[in-house]
């Protein structure tokens, strides 16, 4: 009785260690050939995203090195629907991209709009796909002040400054620009516009007085940017698919790689969304110069 229970252990021991290997056989090659998957028969291509207004880098650019790293990729896809932001993220992401060239074909991929910082960063890609109806250009740069003085005046607040030099609070909104300012001011938007027009120049192959007739802020359809040469193929985001695996001369199917999205708590959004309001509130209560549009709403087909 007691070798017959025995055998039934040893049997049932087997089973259990053959389920376990089957089962995780099973996850390790779903894990592999996952989307999102480093590992994956396909041919694989990163998609890096650049939504809303850029003001932190530092997660684009974190993700771009990834996949230059990864020799699994063989280009990366920008997709871009932004209309602009801050000079300094978008010059970081720019020379990040330029840097990528040198290894990897990157392939620009306009959504609704790249406009501003938006096209400033597309124009370190090899090539730009847009749709006819992108909202893109706004080559140049905006400064933007908030005036409280009359307020505080009104309301009997008075600000007391001490400062180690005339300029010093220049842009502060307790009192009003002078003439000198506007002169001071004026010469830093030129300079980083001038760093604007250039680096299109560069990263589009055009001449620099080509890119200067048109940096005075205007806006372009995709279209018009394709006419322009500001833009190289019209189409949607699977066309920019299309275009990367020609450039790579990848066939067949190809595996598209996202940044890995982590777990995000109910905590988590209710603190975002207070620091964006928060953060938002703050921006329009300082000095800020920035590559960006400010159209307001998309132009929409009704």
């Amino acid at each position: 009785m007691a070798k017959k229970k025995h055998s039934i252990l040893i049997v049932l021991l087997i089973i259990a260690a053959f389920a376990l290997v089957l089962g995780t056989t099973a996850v390790v090659v779903v894990k592999f050939v996952s989307p999102t998957s480093h590992i994956s028969f396909a041919q694989k291509i990163g998609v890096v995203s650049i939504s809303g207004a850029i003001v932190d880098s530092q997660p684009i650019i974190s993700q771009i090195i990834r996949f230059r790293k990864d020799k699994a990729i063989k280009a990366i896809i920008v997709r871009i629907d932004s209309p602009g932001g801050g000079v300094g993220p978008s010059q970081e992401i720019y020379k990040e991209l330029e840097r990528t060239r040198k290894t990897k074909k990157v392939v620009a991929s306009m959504g609704s709009v790249a406009a501003s910082g938006g096209f400033y960063v597309a124009a370190a890609a090899d090539k730009i796909v847009a749709n006819p109806g992108t909202i893109t250009g706004s080559i140049g740069v905006i400064m933007e002040f908030v005036q409280l003085k009359g307020l505080l005046d009104k309301i009997g607040v008075n600000l007391e400054v001490l400062k180690s030099g005339e300029y010093k609070d220049m842009g502060y909104p307790q009192r009003s620009l002078t003439d000198k300012d506007k002169v001071i001011l004026q010469g830093v938007i030129n300079d980083i516009k001038r760093q604007f027009v250039t680096a299109v120049a560069d990263g589009r192959h055009l001449a620099r007085e080509k890119v200067q007739a048109i940096a005075d802020g205007r806006i372009f359809s995709g279209e018009q940017a394709k006419e322009l040469g500001l833009v190289d193929f019209l189409g949607n985001f699977q066309d920019a698919v299309i275009l990367a695996k020609k450039m790579t001369g990848i066939r067949g199917d190809v595996t598209l790689v996202y940044p890995e999205r982590r777990g995000i708590k109910l905590w988590d959004l209710l603190f975002d969304s207070a620091s964006r309001s928060l953060l938002k509130w703050v921006q329009n209560t300082r000095t800020e110069v920035g590559y960006i549009w400010q159209g307001g709403l998309n132009p929409a087909l009704r």
